[in-house]
């Protein structure tokens, strides 16, 4: 049925008003995002030197100085937080994918749903009563452990999601072939999933990258180089965050310097599972 002259100028009307209120949507969108990155880039360029990437903190009242230790120590913590919750989160997640259909599996998924959504001030007080009181001490190791348990669920959400998009007939020919079923998966099915689930672990430590809350409950701080990890350890946010509150401009600038910093890693992180997300999807598509 041909739609009359009226109705298709109306149809033409409405859709060109759709299109342009979420055009408009999507610039507010963007507004608030601009003005950040903008702000941010503006205040901290000025205090990247190569000062910032190679010395100590000076002590109160100097000025100079920079966080080679911090940024150290934020790359130990994120180490360290990857080596505890990747493995529990790509293994969990491939369980689920694989074998939880189940009431455990969905006990399972339940429970990293809820601990995806704790916030990271609670995971820092549970590590704090965890760790840091047995040992008596903040560590790199508690600060780690509690990043890690963070990371944990989004790893395994995002590998389960993964494996259960790797198609049947792949785990069907594997296993027709006389290969077993965990040969099967760790071969087949998790090699299949490899690019997704590296996004996935990217997106998981952009997060981590950014968090305070946990991290002053567990590594504290350290004006100086790390050199154990059951020892207090600095890191590029509880910096910032100390910087910030302090009474002095010059730690002030350092402190705009520290948030660029943190900022670009979590963006370069981001793009980065962006372009691999995509690079999958193509990959896909022309399969």
């Amino acid at each position: 049925m041909t739609p009359t002259p009226r109705a298709a100028l109306r149809r033409r009307l409405v859709d060109r008003a759709m299109t342009g209120l979420s055009f408009a949507a999507v610039l507010l969108a963007l507004v608030p995002l601009a003005s950040v990155l903008g702000y941010v880039v503006a205040q901290g360029i000025t205090a990247l030197n190569w000062a910032f990437f190679t010395q100590l903190p000076r002590p109160v009242g100097e000025t100079g100085g920079g966080m080679a230790n911090a940024i150290a120590g934020t790359l130990t913590l994120i180490g360290l937080a990857s080596c505890i919750g990747l493995p529990v989160g790509i293994l969990g997640g491939v369980y689920l994918g694989e074998l939880g259909n189940g009431r455990l599996g969905g006990w399972i998924r339940f429970t990293a749903d809820v601990l995806n959504g704790v916030p990271s001030i609670v995971v820092g007080i549970f590590v704090y009563t965890l760790l840091v009181v047995p040992m008596k001490r903040f560590s790199a190791l508690a600060g780690g452990a509690a990043l890690g348990i963070m990371m944990t669920p989004l790893v395994m959400r995002t590998t389960e999601e993964l494996v259960r998009l790797v198609p049947a007939t792949l785990r069907e020919a594997a296993l027709a072939l006389g290969v077993p079923w965990r040969v099967t998966t760790l071969r087949v099915v998790l090699r299949t999933a490899t690019v997704g689930v590296v996004t996935g672990v990217m997106l998981a430590v952009a997060r981590i990258s950014g968090e305070t809350a946990p991290l002053l409950f567990t590594a504290f701080n350290n004006q100086y180089w790390q050199s154990r990890l059951d020892q207090p350890t600095a890191s590029l946010t509880v910096q910032l965050y100390n910087y910030a509150i302090a009474p002095y401009d010059d730690w002030h600038r350092q402190a705009w310097a520290a948030a660029l910093v943190l900022m670009t890693m979590v963006l370069v992180l981001n793009i980065t599972a962006r372009l691999v997300g995509r690079r999958q999807v193509s990959a896909r598509r022309s399969s």
